[in-house]
């Protein structure tokens, strides 16, 4: 019942060619391109206005560059914090159960 089948490889009957292929030689014609010059297309001019950073916009970048970090800082320091407790209650919960267990047995 657990026995694996295998399946069963028939033999060639006869000795077996494989079929024999003819290769036919081609010639090589190289063809000269056309001698075009390349024309540039002109760059296309932008309508829209340079972005220019006034020293109040650099500050205003930085101060909220700097509560974005402290932002993602907190709440990720505030899930490791949470995870912390969790395993330090879980643990605390693991040695009352098994003192528990333990003081069951000597009696």
């Amino acid at each position: 019942m657990f026995r694996p089948k295998l399946p069963v490889m028939p033999q060639p009957t006869g000795l077996v060619t494989p079929p024999a292929r003819v290769v036919e030689p081609t010639a090589v014609i190289q063809h000269q391109p056309a001698l075009v010059a390349p024309v540039a297309a002109p760059a296309p001019v932008s309508t829209r206005p340079t972005v220019q950073l006034t020293p109040g916009s650099v500050l205003a970048l930085v101060g909220g560059g700097t509560a974005v970090v402290l932002v993602v800082g907190t709440v990720l320091v505030s899930m490791l914090l949470a995870v912390a407790v969790t395993a330090a209650s879980v643990a605390v919960c693991a040695l009352v159960i098994r003192s528990l267990i333990s003081s069951q047995h000597r009696r």
